[in-house]
């Protein structure tokens, strides 16, 4: 998310059935979404050519990423710039624009951690991607699907890494033989 641009938060124009990014399309749209192309690593490539997707975003994501973009738009014009936002910049820059480090994002990561009540010494952002693909399991989400919106070229690397997370498989015929067969046995 660090380098996630202006130019890769799109919305779906429906009238003319084509992604836009949201400075030409704009918020009055029912779907929005992000294209995970690039990354802040490997030459700001993905980590593989399967980690490139493009991820459909819930209506809470882009109620939080119009406000922030209403922000940076107003503090640009009271600051004498250009409004919209050029499509090439920074969704979450530092305060001078550039990129956030690793760093930068953990510390402030951890804010949030101690403003919701938990220690924010003891977590990183790493938690949100286990929470992520924990609630999706629990939830009943095939495991195929979490390995493709994690980015995995595989299920195996999903089921290796978040084996925790992941409700086991082996659950599932008894879930749908009390689906099946509701009732008390006894």
């Amino acid at each position: 998310m660090r380098a996630l641009r202006w130019s890769h938060v799109v919305a779906y124009d429906a009238e003319r059935q084509v992604w836009l990014p949201v400075d030409k399309a704009g918020w009055e749209h029912r779907e929005f979404a992000v294209y995970v192309w690039r990354a802040d690593r490997h030459g700001e490539d993905t980590k593989t050519e399967r980690s490139r997707r493009s991820l459909k975003l819930p209506a809470r994501c882009v109620s939080a990423l119009h406000e922030l973009y209403s922000a940076q738009a107003g503090a640009l014009l009271d600051a004498g710039g250009d409004f919209p936002p050029p499509p090439d910049r920074l969704v979450f820059p530092k305060p001078d624009g550039r990129m956030q480090g690793p760093m930068d994002v953990l510390r402030a990561f951890r804010k949030v951690a101690d403003r919701a009540g938990l220690d924010g010494s003891e977590w990183t952002t790493r938690e949100l991607r286990h929470t992520f693909v924990s609630l999706l399991s629990d939830n009943e989400m095939p495991i195929k699907d979490i390995a493709r919106l994690v980015g995995h070229s595989s299920t195996r690397v999903t089921e290796t890494v978040y084996r925790h997370q992941l409700r086991p498989v082996l659950e599932s015929g008894a879930t749908q033989m009390d689906r099946i067969f509701p009732g008390d046995a006894s």
